[in-house]
C-alpha cells in the first residue's frame, strides 16, 4: 500500500450520512459552503431559515460526509441521486438543467435503475482546491497552458503522499455505487472539478456545452468500470484510495479478467 493511501486513513474518515442526525450536518455543510461562504445567486441564505440547505432530489438520494481526523470535524459532502422508483420518469437534475447531445450520451437508453448523478460536491472553503481556480478564471487567458501545467506538476507532486478532498469524496461515492448497483455516473458540474478528478484518472465524459446552472457547468458521463479499471492500470495510488485497495473493485487481482470486462461494458 502506498502512502497516498496510508496518508488517506490517517486523516481522513468516509462517513455514510444513514441517520437523522448525519443528514443534518450533510445539510448544514451545503447552506454554509452555497449559501454563505460561495454566496451562489440560486442558493440566497434568507431562503434557508434553518440553516438547512435541502431539495426535492434529497429524498432519493445516498449522502457522504468526510471527517477530518485531526479535528473531528466533518469538511466535505457529496451525494449520489439515484432514480426515484415512486416517479419513474422523473429526471435527473443534468437532464433538466443541462443541454445534452445525444450522440455522445443518449440518457433515455441507459438502465434507469443503474444510473445515478453526482451532485452537492461541497468542501468548506479553507480544504477547497479549486477556490484558486475560481479566483484566476478572469487571468488564465494570459498564460493557459503555463498555469494548467503548473497545476499539473503540483498535482503530481502531491498526490505521491496527500490525497486530494477530490479523489476521497468519490471513494464515498464509489462505496454506494457498489451498494445500490450503480454502473453509470452522470454529473453537472463546473469544468475546474472535473480537471481536478482528471489529475488521478477519474475524469468524465462531457456530453454538452456549457450551460449557466449554479455558475458554468457542463453535463458530464462515464461508465463507472470503465473509469475504476483505467485507474488501476494508470493511476494505481489512486484506485488503492478510491476502492479500498480493491475492495470495491476486486476484479484486480486477474489482469485478464479486468480486460475481458471493459470489452464486455
Amino acid at each position: 500500500m502506498g502512502d497516498l493511501y496510508n496518508n488517506f486513513h490517517k486523516y481522513f474518515e468516509i462517513v455514510e450520512a444513514d441517520s437523522d442526525e448525519l443528514l443534518e450536518i450533510v445539510y448544514r455543510i451545503r447552506y454554509q459552503v452555497l449559501c454563505v461562504e460561495q454566496r451562489i445567486p440560486e442558493f440566497d441564505a434568507s431562503l434557508y431559515p434553518d440553516k438547512l440547505e435541502k431539495d426535492n432530489y434529497d429524498s432519493h438520494s445516498s449522502h457522504v460526509l468526510l471527517r477530518f481526523r485531526p479535528s473531528g470535524d466533518f469538511i466535505a459532502t457529496a451525494r449520489l441521486i439515484l432514480f426515484d422508483p415512486l416517479q419513474p420518469e422523473k429526471p435527473f437534475p443534468v437532464e433538466s438543467y443541462t443541454q445534452q447531445d445525444l450522440e455522445l450520451c443518449n440518457i433515455k437508453a441507459l438502465p434507469r435503475q443503474q444510473v445515478a448523478e453526482i451532485s452537492r460536491f461541497v468542501v468548506v472553503s479553507k480544504f477547497d482546491r479549486r477556490k484558486g481556480e475560481r479566483r484566476s478564471q478572469g487571468i488564465r487567458k494570459v498564460d493557459e497552458n503555463s498555469a494548467v501545467s503548473e497545476r499539473r506538476e503540483r498535482s503530481s507532486t502531491d498526490r505521491r503522499s496527500t490525497p486530494n478532498i477530490a479523489l476521497i469524496l468519490m471513494a464515498g461515492i464509489v462505496r454506494m455505487s457498489i451498494k445500490f448497483n450503480i454502473k453509470n455516473w452522470l454529473s453537472g458540474m463546473a469544468p475546474a472539478l472535473n480537471r481536478l478528478l482528471s489529475y488521478d484518472g477519474l475524469h468524465f465524459k462531457p456530453i454538452g456545452p456549457l450551460v449557466n446552472y449554479h455558475g458554468l457547468r457542463r453535463p458530464y458521463y462515464v461508465k463507472v468500470g470503465d473509469v475504476l479499471n483505467r485507474m488501476y492500470k494508470e493511476h494505481h495510488d489512486a484506485w488503492e484510495v478510491l476502492t479500498e485497495f480493491g475492495k470495491y473493485h476486486p476484479i484486480h487481482f486477474d489482469e485478464s479478467k479486468i480486460l475481458n470486462h471493459e470489452d464486455n461494458i
